[in-house]
Parts: C-alpha cells; structure tokens; sequence
C-alpha cells in the first residue's frame, strides 16, 4: 500500500500515532503492545529517511521520538487531553454517585446531565480546590 502525503499531512499522521501509542502503551510497563511500538519506529524512520532528522533519535539501533519532539508540544496536547478527560470523568461519577445516595433514578438522563454540567462548572472555577474527602 502507497500513501501520498504532503510533510504537513505526515508531521500531523506522525502526531497521530505518537499520541495513539502513548495511550495504549505509557500505562503499560512491560505488558507494551508492542505492535504499536513498532508501527511508531516504522514512522519515525520514515523521518530518518526524509530529512525529519530533528524528530528522531536512533536508539540501540531503533528509531524512536527525539527529545525535540517530545518537548516541542505533542505532551501538552496530550496533558489537555487527560485534564479534559478526568474533569469529564470526575464530574459524571460524582453526578451518579450522588444521585444514587438521594435514590434519584439512575436512568434520569435529564437529572444526570444538569448534575454533571453543574459539577464542570464548578471544576472550570475552582478545579479540585475546593474537593475533600470527609470520613
């Protein structure tokens, strides 16, 4: 299979799956998908190949992200996407749980969204700041 590609389309594919592979495999230790990790050296040798040379680094004979590219943004996209993913998280499990101690139908889809909007409006004023835990 050939794909044409302009060097914005494939610095962009390259995000792609450096940020796909950091989601399936950062959490992971030993237990990689390592498919995954051979797909993301696959690409960043294509960068080798085409004069990308500031994206990648070749380690024990591997290629792999280079330091410029990991500092040069891609982890910010990626920190964004896992505050908004928590706060999405955390807001709906706080919905339910609450209206599970005031025996409110689980299945109020209505109650459920007005709780959870509630919940992302007080994390986009306060974030976890005025959260506590009470025994």
């Amino acid at each position: 299979m050939n794909i044409e590609l302009s060097d914005k389309e494939f610095r962009r594919l390259l995000d792609l799956v450096y940020i796909g592979n950091w989601i399936l495999n950062s959490t992971r230790a030993n237990d990689r998908f390592e498919d995954y990790d051979l797909l993301q050296e696959k690409f960043f040798g294509i960068c080798a190949k085409n004069g990308l040379h500031a994206l990648v680094d070749t380690y024990m004979g591997k290629h792999c992200p280079s330091r410029a590219y990991e500092e040069g943004g891609i982890h910010e996209a990626i920190a964004d996407y896992e505050d908004a993913v928590f706060f999405d998280i955390l807001a709906e499990e706080l919905a339910r749980r609450d209206m599970l101690e005031e025996n409110v139908a689980q299945d109020d889809v209505g109650e459920l969204s007005s709780r959870i909007k509630d919940y992302i409006e007080e994390f986009e004023r306060n974030g976890i700041d005025t959260l506590r835990i009470e025994e």
